[in-house]
């Protein structure tokens, strides 16, 4: 489990294929900042661009480390395919406080960025998401982009999907991997929780019940 708050700019250096086709997966090799990986062992869940991923090997005194990425998460993800900027956030703790929102580590869909231009000392982050996803995505609501924990500002449906707007402040910017991206880039993209435990009961409080 994840708060969607970034605790490190990573760089993954290295992707090497696990097989001989598109049915196996990759082993990433990601370098971390000195001294992040001090309190982490072999085993222990790390998001890499909001996708939970499980540490396979560890180099700490070099500060690097590996995870095997499925097939399965290469087709629902963007960015874990190959080498650059990644956000890192090791898994929460009992006594951590919660700075974002509760973030599983599970990506829902992949969205398209169609807007990052400055706004006053902040920026504006437009990002288009699948048509599936639109019930989940409210004005004040949250959704974690890369790893990264956001509010949206604003909504609108279209007809190939729901853009939300997200105001980025300098903080964001200069610590996260965000600001590296440009339009068209592809970004995983993982919705409130709670938002997807309401559509369930939802639909089976609206679904008839069958004659007992």
């Amino acid at each position: 489990m994840f708060t969607g708050i970034v605790t490190a700019i990573g760089q993954i250096t290295a992707v090497a294929a696990l097989g001989a086709d598109e049915r196996h997966g990759v082993r990433l090799t990601v370098d971390a900042p000195a001294g992040y990986l001090n309190d982490v062992s072999p085993g222990d869940s790390i998001a890499i661009n909001g996708a939970c991923m499980t540490v396979t090997t560890l180099d700490v005194p070099v500060g690097a480390f590996t995870v095997d990425v499925s097939a399965e998460s290469l087709a629902r993800t963007a960015g874990l395919d190959r080498p650059g900027p990644v956000n890192l956030e090791k898994a929460m703790r009992p006594q951590d406080r919660l700075g974002g929102h509760i973030v599983s580590g599970h990506v829902d869909g992949v969205g398209t960025v169609t807007r990052l231009a400055p706004v006053g000392e902040s920026w504006n982050l437009r990002v288009l998401a699948p048509p599936a996803l639109a019930r989940y995505l409210a004005y004040k609501g949250s959704i974690t982009v890369n790893g990264v924990s956001l509010t949206v500002n604003a909504v609108e449906d279209r007809t190939d999907g729901c853009e939300v707007s997200i105001n980025l402040i300098p903080h964001t910017m200069q610590h996260t991997a965000l600001g590296m991206l440009g339009v068209g880039a592809r970004v995983n993209l993982e919705v409130d929780m709670i938002a997807r435990y309401v559509e369930r009961m939802l639909s089976l409080a609206a679904a008839p019940t069958a004659d007992r």
